[in-house]
C-alpha cells in the first residue's frame, strides 16, 4: 500500500490498517465524517500521528478514485 498503511489478511482480517498497529483506515474515516479533527483523533489515538492520519485519508482517495460506482 504505502509506508503507513498495510493490508494483511492476519490482521483486522486484511482491512487496512495503519502500519504496526491495529487502527483500521475506516475508524479514522468515521471519525472526521463523525466531526473529530485531526487533533481530536491524535487524543483519541495517542500512538498515531497527523502523518498517519493524512496516509489514512490518501489511502481512502485513492481507493475511491479506482472504484467503479454503479447507479
Amino acid at each position: 500500500m504505502n509506508e503507513r498503511v498495510s493490508v494483511d489478511p492476519r490482521i483486522c482480517s486484511g482491512k487496512p490498517c495503519i502500519r504496526g498497529t491495529r487502527i483500521m483506515v475506516r475508524n479514522i474515516l468515521g471519525m472526521i465524517a463523525g466531526g473529530y479533527t485531526v487533533e481530536r483523533i491524535l487524543e483519541a489515538y495517542p500512538e498515531l500521528t497527523r502523518d498517519d492520519v493524512v496516509a489514512a485519508l490518501h489511502y481512502a482517495s485513492r481507493v475511491i478514485d479506482e472504484e467503479k460506482v454503479i447507479l
